[in-house]
């Protein structure tokens, strides 16, 4: 059975996407999606790659994700998926990339820095 992979990236989170053949049904983590994200935003996110080309029910979803939060998670699955259907059609590229799904979102949280409360919190000065 022919299958196509895709990682995906954001924040903290790494998603494998395993695109096979199929019906429309989405899993993450061996659960249903509606299972595994609370927030409707999250699981429009996921889908979002496969609505814009109209190929929900055409491709089973097999997600495997780990680290960060929901909404990281959920953009890592909807970058997995875009790269796996490039993956199948290279032709898609343009269509895809013109929505900014192949873009890796470079926007991390900032490390603390010693010295300070928080990453650019500082403590409270004092004169006196």
């Amino acid at each position: 059975m022919e299958q196509f992979l895709g990682t995906g990236r954001r924040k903290t989170s790494v998603a494998r996407v395993y695109l096979r053949p199929g019906k429309g049904k989405s899993t993450v983590n061996g659960r249903e999606i509606s299972d595994f994200f609370h927030r409707q935003v999250n699981r429009i996110i996921v889908k979002q790659p496969l609505a814009l080309l109209e190929k929900t029910g055409d491709f089973d979803v097999l997600v495997t994700v780990h680290g960060g939060g929901e909404s990281g998670q959920a953009g890592a699955i909807r970058h997995g998926v875009a790269r796996a259907l490039v993956q199948f059609d290279e032709s898609l590229i343009k269509t895809l990339r013109a929505q900014g799904f192949l873009t890796r979102d470079p926007r991390m949280v900032e490390r603390k820095k010693y010295g300070q409360r928080g990453a650019r919190r500082k403590f409270q000065f004092s004169k006196r």
